[in-house]
């Protein structure tokens, strides 16, 4: 007896079935064995009604994604939890078909999936950046912290998850590669914020790795750049601006302030170094405190290197480079009394932070900073003069009498760099506040022969930012 050999599913079929499958909807049954389905009667009556064919296709999959997310259905997922579902399942379903054997068919299915799985990455956009366009019976008392947040924690360590299942490949790159600015910028803005949170008050020996991690991961997209050094606490603004206000709310403060040497009580950080490595000294074997030494040595360095590397980032972009360095100069100039005997730990950034901020700058320096001093001449002197970054005139006074000052100044008048329409005033100052040893006949003030702004090079400003940093944190 010959076997009847099975009918074989047509193109129109196939689609239907694993779009369905992807989406967990049906539009024909409201009996379904798996819970997670939802019938969308409303949707198929609309269908119908138009003389179309119950079978959703590629056409169709917008429509039924949003009556989906519209709908109040008894035990659904939350919209961005279900749309990330949604992309997982079209990855395996893309894995399943790479097999097939007709191939017509099988081109036909990955670009109906493909076209699906952008679908879930614009409306994760859409939900992530307004929260309250699909309605969701959620718990008022849910934490604000964006569901992405995890998500990120999960892809750059998977060892440390919490649990959370990492991201499908390629979800997290389309994300944020394929849309726009004004729709990522939201969504960028909240994350950085909550990377913040996760790291004020930490001590070297909490969990600074991860919130780290995930801001280098989002550092690697252009669009995450600019939401960065855009965002409203790059640099906080307001009249009760200090170096620690700047350290506590700034997005990369918090960072910097991760440390092992102990600070304020209102600003401790936990783990407490001291109690955890430290207790009972006197007692404690050698070999113990010396392990405790290489461990918060080995924190110390990823740190730093971590650090480096997300400045290194922002000033590789010559359209970010100005703000990581007015953020600098921000960060100097509200700390000028760490130079001080008695440091006011309320109003002046933390040790630790200019521990961190010292050893990261002179990394950033050791390209130029060579035995041969083969950049030297990119290192203007007349920066301490004419430079408007950062404000160095209260100073220690030069070992230069006021004529020396004035012929050095104007020895090369005519250099690289401009010298600003007003630098005549400053340079007054300056003359004025050094020790004059004649009747200053010979401290005429240097001008220029151009109105435009002084202008350095990168290597020129790094290099005196370093040098002030040092000089407030060591």
């Amino acid at each position: 007896m010959a076997s009847s050999k099975k009918p074989q599913r047509s193109l129109e079929e196939i689609e239907d079935i694993i779009l369905r499958k992807i989406m967990l909807v049906s539009l024909t049954d409201s009996i379904v064995a798996d819970s997670r389905i939802v019938y969308l009667e409303m949707t198929a009556a609309e269908i119908l009604s138009e003389g179309k064919d119950l079978k959703v296709n590629r056409d169709l999959v917008e429509r039924v994604l949003i009556d989906r997310l519209s709908g109040q259905f008894p035990g659904a997922e939350p919209p961005f939890q279900y749309l990330l579902g949604c992309y997982r399942r079209a990855t395996e379903e893309e894995k399943k078909i790479a097999n097939m054997k007709d191939k017509n068919i099988k081109l036909e299915l990955e670009s109906s999936i493909k076209q699906a799985k952008k679908l879930f990455v614009s409306y994760c956009r859409i939900h992530l950046g307004n929260p309250d366009m699909f309605p969701f019976n959620s718990d008022p008392k849910k934490s604000n912290v964006s569901p992405l947040l995890p998500l990120i924690f999960a892809d750059v360590d998977e060892f440390n998850s919490g649990g959370t299942q990492p991201p499908p490949p390629r979800f997290l790159e389309d994300l944020f590669l394929e849309g726009d600015f004004d729709s990522l910028d939201p969504i960028l803005k909240g994350l950085y914020e909550d990377l913040r949170g996760n790291v004020i008050k930490v001590s070297v020996l909490g969990n600074f790795q991860q919130p780290l991690r995930a801001l280098k991961f989002l550092l690697t997209f252009p669009v995450g750049v600019k939401s960065l050094v855009n965002h409203p606490w790059w640099i906080p603004k307001g009249a009760y601006l200090n170096g620690r206000v700047i350290e506590m709310t700034s997005i990369l403060g918090p960072f910097f302030h991760v440390s092992a040497l102990p600070d304020h009580t209102i600003f401790k950080s936990e783990p407490d170094v001291g109690q955890q490595c430290f207790s009972e000294v006197s007692t404690r074997r050698q070999a113990d405190l010396l392990s405790s030494f290489t461990t918060i040595k080995t924190l110390m360095n990823n740190l730093y290197d971590d650090l480096e590397k997300v400045l290194f980032t922002l000033l590789k972009s010559s359209d970010t480079r100005e703000n990581v360095l007015q953020y600098l100069a921000e960060v100097i100039n509200r700390n000028p009394s760490r130079a001080h005997i008695q440091v006011d730990p309320i109003s002046c950034a933390s040790s630790g932070m200019f521990v961190n901020l010292s050893a990261v700058m002179l990394k950033l320096c050791e390209p130029f900073l060579d035995l041969n001093l083969t950049k030297r001449d990119k290192i203007d002197p007349k920066y301490v003069f004419y430079g408007n970054r950062l404000d160095l005139r209260g100073l220690t006074a030069l070992h230069a009498s006021s004529e020396e000052v004035a012929e050095w100044i104007n020895k090369d008048n005519h250099g690289k760099a401009v010298v600003p329409s007003h630098s005549s005033d400053g340079e007054n100052r300056l003359l004025q506040s050094h020790e004059a040893s004649s009747s200053g006949s010979g401290a005429d003030n240097p001008t220029s022969s151009s109105g435009k702004k002084a202008k350095y090079t990168f290597i020129c400003e790094c290099f005196f930012m370093t040098a002030r940093v040092l000089n407030l944190g060591l």
